[in-house]
């Protein structure tokens, strides 16, 4: 009787699409409840797909839970969704229909541990912060003479 070995099925290999991002040690840790709620930023999340059927933003603030933040479709394929933070610095991600992804529209991200990259999020103290923040990462141009 000949036994006959089951093919050898390989795992595919979800290295950025898994949700296991929370464990991310460069990443920090979600905001805890004792937060003081005045000093806290609103920030809006956007992000446009034509054909996406669901968009969510997992990062440190949320454990990397997805689910925890589902952005809203307001047509034509344009989503948001608006949080408050404390101040600091934060990886995160787009998960568009399942598939994790680095957020476009972000000036700066990170390689992760997965063998993507992470899109980061730095979040001012105050609008002036911001403000002089967004001033040093523009180019410079020259005038003409």
């Amino acid at each position: 009787m000949e036994t006959r070995k089951s093919p050898d099925l390989k795992k595919s290999h979800r290295s950025a699409n898994h949700p296991a991002m929370k464990k991310n040690r460069h990443s920090r840790p979600a905001a805890s409840v004792d937060i003081d709620a005045s000093k806290l930023v609103p920030i809006r999340f956007e992000y446009s797909h034509p054909t996406a059927l669901s968009v969510c933003v997992a990062g440190c603030f949320n454990h990397w839970n997805p689910q925890a933040r589902a952005l809203t479709r307001d047509g034509g394929g344009h989503w948001h969704q608006e949080l408050s933070l404390p101040p600091g610095t934060y990886q995160y991600r787009l998960v568009v229909d399942g598939e994790w992804i680095p957020d476009p529209a972000a000036r700066e991200s990170v390689p992760n541990p997965f063998g993507g990259r992470n899109s980061v999020l730095k979040v001012a103290t105050s609008p002036q912060a911001a403000h002089l923040d967004a001033a040093e990462n523009q180019p410079l141009r020259s005038s003409p003479n």
